[in-house]
């Protein structure tokens, strides 16, 4: 028995669209990650980028558990010192609710050079309309 391995030429992205609005943002998120990466196909290869293109809709409508819109915190640092900054995710949320997504898909994403093309066919929007329709993408439901 031989071990199959992908080919360049057999690699197809699909459409894909994910309502944000329906599971909270944790489960949302591996959802989305794992389309991206490609790992729910049955010839996934670990070093062939085949995930699927993921258009997100409804980030305004996040759903969130617990006390995680005060307790959950994003940092940043300035590069100066002292220059550390926070912000909590309701904050984040006020100021663009598209980059909580994000945040949370890239934090489930391994760091390797795939990382930048699995980031780059994942696209956010905060409401229910996007600029994708004609790529037909089809809805998953998230539960």
């Amino acid at each position: 028995m031989k071990t199959y391995s992908k080919k360049a030429s057999e690699v197809s992205h699909a459409w894909v669209l994910i309502d944000a609005s329906e599971a909270p943002l944790g489960r949302v998120a591996t959802k989305i990650a794992t389309r991206l990466i490609g790992k729910y196909k049955p010839n996934y290869t670990p070093h062939m980028d085949d995930g699927d293109y993921v258009v997100v809709i409804n980030a305004d409508k996040l759903v969130l558990t617990g006390n995680k819109a005060d307790s959950k915190v994003y940092y940043r640092h300035t590069g100066f010192p002292g220059g550390i900054k926070e912000r909590s995710l309701k904050e984040v949320k006020q100021l663009d609710s598209t980059k909580a997504v994000v945040a949370a898909v890239k934090g489930m994403l391994p760091r390797n050079k795939q990382l930048a093309d699995r980031l780059a066919r994942l696209r956010v929007f905060p409401g229910e309309t996007h600029e994708h329709t004609a790529q037909q993408p089809v809805k998953v439901e998230v539960k």
